[in-house]
């Protein structure tokens, strides 16, 4: 049955108003973007200083294991290498999963969700060799679906996340890691590379195993300790360790934005294109209307004359 003028008038009202709101959605999520890019650019400059100073501090103790290969746990009784600097046996793995709380962003959970089940899948025999941790409620509630259990996860971060909003997670994740809960931990999460695209990454971030020590023989500064380097390094190190994991929580909270952003995008302009086509038919049903009635009173003028 052809809808009448006045269901064609309601639905096209109907999709207006919802575009309406996808737009504005659109360009509050285009607003938390740049400041959220802002955020990570500041982080950038932040993490390549502790990075430089680190670095410099670390340098004897990374050059011995450039020398000697990664050091192990009993390479300790030799030298004393910090504990995040030695590679373990790998006996379990921790995994930090950074996702939304929030939906309407497209792909970005479902994408983060299934990247994540398959590298468990591939990687692990069973649930027993891994630990959980979750940025983020979505990701947490359907793993826990799945039967994976989710040891520590934190809710409703703000859009702007300060590292005091995160500290408990990240501090908790480290301090797992030393006490030997596992024995390696990756951040699993969306990189944000530009407004259209971004990219599922798990980045290894305990132990500290990147640093180089051939990156501290350009560096011009030289540092006067107190009271030694080994003690600053206790404070240091994981200082560095809670930056890369907090930079991974800002960089995702850029991808959530951008995907949100072309989410509701993609959806104000699937609304236009419908309001354009409900139109035409309105046009289509109001013209057939028209010429109905103008055959009925051509027909009835026709008929008194005769």
């Amino acid at each position: 049955m052809a809808e009448s003028l006045i269901d064609i008038r309601k639905r096209i009202a109907s999709t207006k108003k919802t575009s309406q709101i996808t737009s504005a959605m659109q360009m509050v999520s285009a607003s938390k973007l740049i400041r959220a890019e802002q955020k990570v650019r500041g982080y950038q400059l932040y993490a390549a200083k502790i990075r430089e100073i680190v670095t410099h501090i670390a340098s004897t103790q990374l050059s011995l294991l450039e020398e000697h290969g990664h050091a192990t746990a009993s390479d300790q009784v030799l030298v004393d290498f910090h504990d995040m600097l030695i590679e373990r046996p790998i006996r379990k793995t921790g995994y930090l999963i950074i996702s939304s709380d929030k939906g309407l962003a497209g792909g970005y959970n479902s994408s983060i969700l299934k990247a994540t089940k398959d590298m468990l899948a591939a990687d692990h025999a069973s649930n027993d060799e891994f630990v959980v941790l979750s940025v983020g409620g979505t990701v947490a509630d359907d793993l826990r679906k799945s039967g994976i259990e989710v040891a520590f996860e934190i809710r409703d971060l703000n859009d702007q996340p300060s590292f005091t909003e995160v500290s408990d997670i990240v501090i908790k994740a480290i301090q797992l890691y030393r006490d030997g809960v596992f024995d390696e931990l990756y951040v699993c999460y969306k990189h944000h590379v530009n407004a259209l695209i971004s990219e599922y990454r798990a980045e290894k971030m305990l132990p500290l195993t990147d640093l180089d020590s051939h990156e501290a023989v350009g560096y011009e500064v030289d540092y006067l300790f107190e009271p030694n380097k080994e003690e600053i390094l206790e404070i240091l190190l994981p200082q560095y360790a809670e930056s890369l994991i907090y930079g991974a929580i800002i960089d995702a909270k850029s991808a959530e934005h951008a995907s949100r952003m072309t989410a509701m995008k993609s959806a104000t302009d699937n609304a236009t294109k419908m309001i354009n086509d409900m139109t035409i038919q309105y046009n289509r049903v109001r013209q057939t209307a028209i010429t109905q009635e103008i055959t009925e009173i051509v027909g009835g003028a026709s008929a008194l004359e005769d």
